[in-house]
């Protein structure tokens, strides 16, 4: 990449940071976007950029060893170390024959549930020997933050062996009072599935899964929480009930019945969660917290999804959380507004008899 393409991407990358953005969007014909608070903001006083100009962006900074696969496929995924304490998630990608590229900050500091807002139940969690514990909703939402937050948690107050399998790694870690293994998926492992399945020969206790991608993975997952792993991941899915139908959906129909028992039996909880803008600036999570006992495992076996959100709805004294309960409380402390928090509700009606 010429001298000045890699001073005019240094200056974005500082303006993310500057500007206080959670991503930057580059592609070809169009300025330079920011995702501030949520919403698209364009870098007006930037010139479009060319389709010459993104593809030697993208090739600059993607690892060389990477690089045919790219050519192969259209799409690549890593991270980037713009300084040593700023780094970035990329996405590369073509459209209609052009090179395009995600970038998303990954803060420094790893936060704790406090500052992010999040409910002191996740403490519980972070606490478990074994399960399956899942942290889901729409791309862009902090699942990775919030995971990141309870193994934080976990390596302040456990000596565990730890885990993470990532593609690509986002937050890094320090050993505190756990040890910490952070492996690269296409780096250091061929893919989750075989890292995961290597897991069980490396005397680890706490296993995070980046993201659950394909059948294989969330099968291996499984069997880790069944075997006294505690296992934490991510699915891009809207709420507890549609998690577990994405989950079994996953599978061959001959093989749904027993997944169901299975992820019955090891599931521990759910957390979805949304980022509402708050009116004082900034975004604040909204959430839903599916706790499995009795009641929930029924349902998952029998395939009674349907009726779980009535479970969370009238299980709060366990613990539960209800997402339009969550949202009505943030309207009602006058820290997010109604149309905002209408806009993400997962039942209109309910959230509208919470307020």
């Amino acid at each position: 990449m010429s001298a000045s393409a890699t001073s005019r991407l240094d200056a974005l990358l500082d303006a993310v940071v500057a500007e206080g953005a959670s991503d930057i969007h580059l592609s070809a014909g169009a300025s330079p976007m920011l995702r501030i608070a949520g919403s698209l903001v364009p870098l007006l006083q930037q010139a479009p950029l060319t389709s010459e100009e993104t593809m030697a962006i993208l090739k600059s900074i993607a690892p060389e060893s990477r690089w045919q696969s790219f050519i192969d496929n259209q799409s690549i995924d890593f991270s980037l170390a713009h300084t040593p304490k700023v780094r970035f998630r990329v996405n590369g990608y073509t459209v209609q024959g052009s090179v395009a590229i995600a970038m998303r900050l990954i803060p420094n500091e790893i936060q704790s549930f406090e500052k992010l807002n999040l409910p002191p139940i996740l403490e519980v969690f972070s606490q478990r020997s074994h399960g399956f514990f899942l942290v889901v909703g729409p791309v862009g939402q902090g699942k990775s933050t919030t995971l990141a937050a309870i193994l934080d948690r976990i390596n302040q107050t456990r000596s565990e062996h730890i885990l993470t399998i990532e593609d690509p790694i986002e937050y890094l870690f320090e050993a505190k009072q756990s040890l910490i293994h952070q492996r690269e998926v296409h780096i250091d492992a061929p893919d989750f599935q075989s890292a995961l399945q290597s897991a069980f020969r490396e005397d680890v206790n706490v296993i995070m899964v980046g993201e659950m991608r394909n059948q294989e993975t969330i099968s291996s997952a499984v069997t880790a929480a069944e075997t006294g792993h505690l296992v934490l991941s991510t699915l891009h899915t809207n709420n507890a009930a549609q998690t577990i139908d994405r989950i079994i959906d996953m599978f061959p129909s001959n093989q749904q019945d027993q997944v169901r028992v299975q992820l019955a039996g090891s599931l521990s909880g759910i957390f979805s969660q949304r980022l509402v803008p708050r009116i004082s600036g900034g975004q604040l999570p909204a959430y839903e917290l599916l706790i499995n006992n009795s009641a929930i495992a029924n349902l998952i076996r029998e395939g009674r999804t349907h009726e779980i959100a009535t479970v969370i709805q009238t299980s709060s004294q366990e613990g539960m959380i209800d997402m339009d309960r969550s949202l009505a409380e943030l309207v009602r402390r006058g820290e997010v507004t109604i149309e905002h928090a209408y806009e993400r509700a997962n039942d209109p009606k309910t959230f509208e008899r919470y307020l």
